[in-house]
């Protein structure tokens, strides 16, 4: 029984074969699935334009994390990376494996003015499962648990009054084991995971099925599940 990391690594084959889609092949057989994350990392408080803002999530795949927050009115872009650990130009096989103390997460920049910090962290409890120690789903470690990586101290102390209020609802049976950390280099994945599910669709939606995220959500948080991002 193949485990859910190689599942993922074997997906767009796989769903080659299925579906007789050669454009998915092509897309794996191209040398960027190879390559390292060898861009310099972005800084995580770096400003943005406009007046815009950053937040940082770790919450299982990048793909789907970053596919639930482009839904949300007033983001206004997505990046998928690694984050967390001290390995300098990590990688997808590294990190997946495990042992370099990176996350999968997703830089979110936002609009302050339309869509605040607390909302933010509102939809991001409502779209992952926040009591799983051990990973999100069917992808298992380190790598793919959840945490808030706060860009300054006025996130931090947010992020730790939502976990609280949170905890403290009785909406969850169990403890929520989600790490609220500063956030430091932010590494930016390699170019065929970002807007993944934007173009592999089909790819990206089986995985999403197979793994069992929409399921799971469905049963820990009810009519909650989704809440914010336009997919409840």
């Amino acid at each position: 029984m193949p485990t859910a990391t190689a599942l993922r690594r074997r997906l767009l084959p796989a769903c080659a074969a299925l579906l007789a889609a050669l454009a998915f092949a092509a897309l794996l057989a191209a040398p960027a699935a190879a390559q390292s994350s060898t861009a310099a990392p972005a800084a995580p408080s770096a400003p943005a334009a406009n007046g815009e803002a950053v937040a940082i999530f770790a919450g299982g795949c990048f793909w789907c994390v970053e596919s639930d927050f482009d839904a949300v009115p007033g983001v206004t872009a997505t990046v998928s990376g690694y984050t967390g650990g001290d390995l300098a130009n990590p990688d997808y096989e590294r990190v997946s494996a495990g042992g370099t103390g990176h996350r999968e997460a997703v830089r979110i920049t936002f609009d302050p003015a339309l869509v605040s910090y607390a909302t933010l962290l509102d939809i991001f409890w409502h779209s992952v499962d926040p009591t799983d120690g051990g990973g999100q789903f069917c992808d298992r470690g380190h790598g793919y648990t959840t945490a808030v990586y706060a860009t300054d101290e006025a996130q931090r102390a947010a992020a730790e009054a939502s976990k609280a209020a949170l905890a403290a609802s009785g909406a969850l049976a169990s403890p929520i084991v989600t790490e609220i950390a500063p956030a430091g280099p932010f590494w930016p994945a390699e170019a065929y995971h970002q807007d993944y599910h934007q173009k592999s669709a089909v790819s990206y939606k089986f995985y999403r099925w197979r793994c069992g995220r929409d399921a799971r959500l469905g049963a820990l948080w009810g009519k909650d599940a989704h809440r914010g991002n336009g997919k409840g």
